[in-house]
Order: structure tokens, then C-alpha cells, then sequence
């Protein structure tokens, strides 16, 4: 196993999960790699699917982890769902898959309103199409909240208020955690009602923004993170040739949130922030931001992923939960981080400044982003 870079404490390591739907299974191999490795969390954050995963991750002992989301994902997907198929027909089979859920809902998950929202008297049941209501029950069975509410772990998940559209983390160590949390961060509109969390409703944090990062390093006290990003939506693309692909490639824009480049900004402002304060001779203060999401005596490293689409992807593959897809995605997740893990780009890092941003590079370098995407050959 690498080891960090860093000396003196030991850092917290961080898990922060994007949402993107079915594409969550991908976040299962990830945090495979993780536990295998010994990089064991100690924070566990996330966003829509994100915020499902982690919240089943939290709330168990780190030797029951993995089972029990693997269970999660065994009871929202239906059985005889993974099966050997060539590349060529998997457009169709995973059109299928998705329509599916489109019209039956998702075992445990969610599923269809019996009067459409259209012409449903106002209240919750005009509001969406599917209902959220056997979600509850399954987050439960499979997450003890009182593990979550006792600072053994923390937990962070982000969910959009209804009235003000004010992106809102709910945390372990301030909040009383419950599966509302959880799905309320997964409550994207128009498919999912907004959940009522004490007087207020929220929709899925992803509304504003997918990814939590912001949230944790807005919590993060005076202490070293090393945070592993797992992302299911990439900001960068090909052009679309076809509508099939326009749909998809709006998609991924709306929901990757920018977020390679909002970090490199973040971790500039981060690092000009600490060279004001240890070397403020190099820099004028006027030029330099008063407000930094870390104190300067901490240290980060944040270490990113990316899911990449598969052969045969459709613009509805995040409604798809078939359960050859969860497979095929959660290999690709096991993959990334494995490589990830080997390379271990933190142990690299210049320790003059604190904090650092590594991008999966495809060529396998972790220096910077790359503009190229090619889709994963699978059968």
C-alpha cells in the first residue's frame, strides 16, 4: 500500500461520491479498491446516489461495508437483469432496461405515481411522477443511524431547499442523521417529490450543484485531508453527431458541474492563501482573497475520477439498472481506483504548498485534465 507523503498526522481520508443515478454503481468498485488498499474512510459525503452510497457506507462497520452495498444495489435491480450480450445489441438491451424503470419504477427505490401528476389534485402526489416512499424502508435496513450519530464516522450530504434554492449540508457531527437526509439529497425533480426535513422540503442537492466537495472543505477544521473525488459525469467531450448524443453530452455538461475547473481554482486560492501567511513578503495582500475554505496550517490532496460511458451507452443510462450495467460500471470504478492507488499522485506532491488537485490524466498521469474521451469496450 502507498503511503502519504505527508509528515507528522496521519491524514483523514475523505470519500466524496457525485450523483448521477444508475451510474452510482460505479462508486461500489472504488470503494473496493479503497477498503482493499487500507484506505479505510473516515468521512463519507456525497450527493443524489452519492448521498445514498455513503449513507449505506457510514452506516456500517468497515467490515460489513461493502456487503451491504452491494445488498443496495441487489434489491433496487431486478434479477436475470445480467447476462452475457454482444456490444452491438447493447443499445437495445440497455433501452429496454431503462424503459423499464421508466414504467415499473425500481424494486425498493421508487415507483410510479397510479394517477399522473397532471391530473392529480395539488400536493405531493401532483408534484412528481414517482414515489420515493419504499426508499425510506431500504436505507434503514441497511444503515444503522445510530453508527451514523455517534462521530465514529461523519457523514456530510448536500439537498437543495424547495423555497430559497439554497444548496444545504446536512452533517453527522451537527445533525441528528435519518434516511430523510439521504433522500432528500436524491430527490430530483420532476421524478421525485421534495422531502420534508423538520419545516422545510428540499430537492436533490445536484439541482445546484453535484458534487459536495464544497461542502466538506467548507466543514474541514485545521486538519490534513486526503480526499478521493469519484465523479460519474465528465465536463469534457466529443461533439455530438447524432441526438442521441446531444441528449447525453447536455447531460454530462449539466450535471459534471465544472468541477476540475472549480477546483483548480479553489486550490490556487488555497495555496495563495497560506504562501500570504507564511511568506507575505512574496505577495501583496491586496491581491490575495481573505477567505479560503481551509486554515492555512492544513494539508490537502485531492485525488479524482471519472466514470467514462461504455459501449452501447444511451441517453438514459442513468435510469438504468440493469443488473449487467451495475456490474460492468462498478468494474470500471474497481479499475480507476486501483490505478489511482498505485499511482498514488499525493506522494508526489510539492510539500512546500498544502494543497493539491490530481485529475485522472488518460494516459495515466495524474498532471492535469485531459480533453479526451474514448468509450470503454465491454461485452
Amino acid at each position: 500500500m502507498a503511503k502519504t507523503a505527508s509528515i507528522g498526522k496521519k491524514p483523514k481520508v475523505c470519500l466524496v461520491l457525485q450523483g448521477g443515478g444508475a451510474l452510482g454503481a460505479y462508486h461500489i468498485g472504488a470503494y473496493q479498491a479503497l477498503e482493499e488498499a487500507g484506505f479505510t474512510p473516515d468521512w463519507f459525503a456525497g450527493i443524489s446516489i452519492g448521498a445514498l452510497n455513503a449513507t449505506i457506507l457510514a452506516g456500517n462497520e468497515p467490515e460489513k461495508r461493502l456487503t451491504q452495498l452491494e445488498t443496495f444495489w441487489e434489491m433496487i435491480s431486478r434479477s436475470g437483469t445480467d447476462m452475457k450480450i454482444p456490444t452491438e445489441f447493447a443499445s437495445a438491451f440497455n433501452m429496454l432496461s431503462a424503459s423499464s424503470a421508466l414504467v415499473f419504477g425500481q424494486p425498493n427505490f421508487f415507483s410510479p405515481r397510479l394517477i399522473n401528476p397532471w391530473i392529480a389534485p395539488p400536493g405531493e402526489g401532483a408534484t412528481s411522477f414517482y414515489n420515493t416512499a419504499p426508499l425510506f424502508g431500504t436505507l434503514d435496513d441497511l444503515s444503522d443511524f445510530d453508527l451514523i450519530n455517534s462521530n465514529q464516522v461523519r457523514l456530510t450530504v448536500g439537498a437543495t431547499r424547495v423555497t430559497d434554492g439554497e444548496l444545504v449540508f446536512f452533517d453527522s457531527q451537527s445533525d441528528t442523521m435519518a434516511p430523510a437526509h439521504a433522500v432528500a439529497s436524491g430527490s430530483l425533480p420532476p421524478g421525485f417529490p421534495a422531502t420534508k426535513i423538520g419545516e422545510d422540503h428540499y430537492w436533490d442537492g445536484g439541482v445546484v450543484s453535484n458534487t459536495p466537495l464544497t461542502g466538506i472543505l467548507d466543514l474541514a477544521e485545521d486538519e490534513d485531508l486526503l480526499i478521493f473525488m469519484v465523479d460519474l459525469w465528465n465536463a469534457n467531450g466529443d461533439l455530438p453527431k447524432t441526438m442521441s448524443e446531444v441528449i447525453w453530452r447536455e447531460k454530462e455538461i449539466q450535471y459534471a458541474s465544472r468541477t476540475c475547473e472549480h477546483l483548480e481554482a479553489l486550490v490556487a486560492k488555497r495555496n495563495l492563501d497560506h504562501l500570504k501567511q507564511t511568506v507575505p513578503e512574496l505577495i501583496a495582500s491586496a491581491q490575495v482573497p481573505d477567505v479560503t475554505a481551509l486554515k492555512a496550517g492544513s494539508k490537502i490532496d485531492i485525488v479524482h475520477i471519472t466514470f467514462d460511458p461504455l459501449h452501447g451507452h444511451i441517453p438514459l443510462s442513468d435510469t438504468e439498472f440493469s443488473r449487467r450495467s451495475i456490474r460492468l460500471r462498478r468494474d470500471c470504478g474497481y479499475e480507476d481506483m486501483q490505478q489511482a492507488l498505485k499511482e498514488a499522485p499525493w506522494t508526489q506532491a510539492d510539500d512546500v504548498l498544502p494543497a493539491h488537485f490530481h485529475p485522472r490524466h488518460k494516459d495515466g498521469s495524474w498532471l492535469k485534465q485531459s480533453k479526451v474521451k474514448k468509450l470503454k469496450k465491454v461485452s
